[in-house]
């Protein structure tokens, strides 16, 4: 068999590419299913997931339960006789006895190099923790998170620019290359599920918007991997007095003299310096609260903040 009968599920737009990589590759997509319409913005108007909006495009059904563990979502499931099931940042985790309809099982893509960072933010976590490398992992699905046998793996450098944004569209485009490896290797019949080491593994937990509170006791080195990591959500911020500022980009710079963490430290005339608990930082990109983003040299052509301020 080289072509399957799928059903595949994922809902934000890290799901999109292997949507479309299983469609293009010949395979019967006979239903997506994905997460209910959600509000969204100021105007909190009902929006559809990304997923669903790329099956309406490619004519592909949509089913979209609030839950995965009632009789009526199985009796759904069971009703398709799926070979497989595709499951890419769907964001509901499979009950056994729906997993086990379909007799090839369940394919799980994860944007990691499995058994590191399982869990829900491996992409801004990776980043954050100096990762050189990550990539994404093809597995069989079971009981636990991100758990299952490992089938295919392919590894991207982190470069030192990246932000969990730019790593997170490189590593959506390469989850549709694993995902059409994997399959390829179903029907070749060279898939050798392997185990993971569960002594190595490390998580990943979920993000709130509060985490991107900037901690400035810690290192200048690990602030601006912490910035690239939380852009561009939920976003690093800092406090000047009651006003709020998002901060994009950063680099370390050498601070001559200590100073107490999140002092702004004299320096040129269009650069931002903040003491750190090693190092200093030079912000280079920010917004204030209700404003617009941009460099810290047009910031500071109509702001000034004077050293011996401390953000917070």
């Amino acid at each position: 068999m080289s072509k399957f009968t799928t059903i595949f599920m994922g809902t934000p737009d890290f799901a999109v590419p292997a949507l479309k990589a299983l469609y293009n590759a010949g395979h019967q997509v006979s239903l997506v299913v994905t997460q209910p319409d959600r509000p969204k913005g100021r105007g909190r108007q009902l929006s559809p997931p990304p997923v669903k909006e790329a099956a309406k495009e490619l004519g592909l059904p949509v089913f979209q339960p609030e839950s995965v563990k009632t009789q009526a979502f199985y009796e759904v499931m069971a009703h398709l006789k799926p070979d497989i099931f595709v499951v890419v940042a769907f964001g509901h985790i499979l009950p056994r006895r729906v997993m086990e309809i379909a007799p090839m099982g369940a394919v799980n893509l994860h944007a990691s190099l499995l058994p590191a960072y399982r869990g829900p933010a491996p992409i801004q976590w990776a980043i954050i923790n100096g990762e050189s490398e990550t990539g994404v992992t093809s597995m069989l699905m079971d009981a636990g998170l991100d758990t299952g046998e490992i089938l295919e793996t392919e590894k991207t450098v982190i470069h030192p620019s990246d932000t969990a944004g730019t790593l997170h569209d490189r590593l959506a485009q390469l989850s549709a290359n694993v995902l059409t490896k994997t399959l390829a290797g179903f029907a070749a019949g060279t898939i050798r599920p392997v185990a993971q080491d569960h002594a190595r593994a490390t998580y990943a937990p979920m993000l709130k918007k509060s985490d991107g509170r900037i901690d400035w006791s810690r290192s200048a080195e690990f602030l601006e991997r912490f910035i690239r990591g939380m852009c561009p959500w939920p976003g690093a911020h800092t406090y000047w007095g009651s006003k709020r500022i998002n901060i994009f980009a950063a680099r370390v710079c050498p601070m001559a003299e200590p100073r107490p963490p999140g002092t702004v430290l004299a320096s040129f005339s269009n650069e931002l310096r903040v003491a750190t608990g090693k190092k200093a930082l030079s912000i280079e990109e920010l917004q204030v609260a209700s404003g617009k983003r941009m460099h810290i040299r047009d910031f500071l052509k109509g702001a000034e903040i004077s050293p011996a301020t401390v953000l917070e």
